[in-house]
């Protein structure tokens, strides 16, 4: 992997050191140049866990995508680098009130200063920075405020604090996990009726005053929480993509793949 080439792409240009400085700035600039989306799914090319593969398309071809994909690669980016960087699993909180299956989210924990810090550019509208793996102290980000909390004895909570009301977002442990790990789990997202990721095309990707989301048949742009929604017929979507996003994608494009499915 060209390191160089991938700081070209996040558009950061400043010296290359292992400090908390440039931890954050590469994951401010990572979030507000690579979007998140799930358009493979949608377009039959199957979603590939090889490092390679996911430079190639979000380095190379200027592509977004998901957890998996976004943070297995910057993951792999902060090792050359030369930060003590590790992947987790995470379990993301469900509208029932209960927390998703292991391996069903991946986040980058980076050991600094002798200081865990919880790293993630791949969890759509979260931080823009990574947050100080402290318990039960409010952490202020440009993006809003959060808190940590331990949640039973091996996992902590990351929430979101909005209005003084205490939202969960995932929960995680420690343990160190390989990329392969997550295998299963991505092929369910990519393959499941029962998994979001496929009811609908989604890309999205946030500026400093504002973020930008593409749906199937919506562009919604929410800016200092006031929303606005513009609805356009559903193939008017490349259209849209290749305005906003400067993404052209095509189902000629993407071979046709076939995998297991789930559920």
């Amino acid at each position: 992997m060209d390191v160089r080439a991938y700081l070209d792409r996040i558009d950061f240009q400043d010296p290359v050191i292992v400090d908390r400085n440039v931890l954050y700035k590469l994951q401010k600039k990572h979030l507000l140049n690579v979007p998140f989306e799930n358009l493979d799914i949608h377009y039959g090319k199957k979603i590939s866990l090889s490092i390679m593969d996911i430079y190639q398309k979000v380095v190379i071809e200027k592509r977004g995508g998901f957890c998996y994909e976004l943070n297995g690669l910057f993951h792999q980016l902060l090792r050359q680098i030369g930060f003590n960087a590790k992947i987790i699993s995470a379990r993301v909180h469900t509208k029932n009130g209960k927390y998703s299956p292991e391996y069903d989210h991946l986040a980058i924990i980076v050991n600094l200063e002798n200081q865990d810090f919880l790293v993630d550019v791949g969890f759509g509208k979260f931080t823009l920075e990574p947050l100080r793996l402290v318990t039960d102290q409010k952490i202020k980000d440009s993006f809003g405020q959060f808190q940590f909390e331990k949640h039973n004895t091996d996992y902590y909570q990351i929430n979101e604090i909005k209005n003084q009301e205490s939202i969960p977002q995932y929960i995680f442990s420690l343990k160190e996990r390989e990329l392969s790990e997550f295998e299963e789990r991505s092929i369910f997202h990519q393959t499941s009726e029962f998994s979001h990721f496929t009811k609908k095309k989604l890309i999205s990707i946030a500026s400093l005053d504002e973020r930008i989301t593409l749906t199937n048949s919506q562009l919604k742009t929410s800016r200092m929480d006031i929303e606005e929604e513009i609805n356009f017929e559903q193939d008017q979507f490349e259209v849209k993509l290749k305005q906003y996003f400067d993404i052209e994608i095509g189902k000629s494009s993407c071979p046709n793949v076939q995998i297991e499915r789930f559920g």
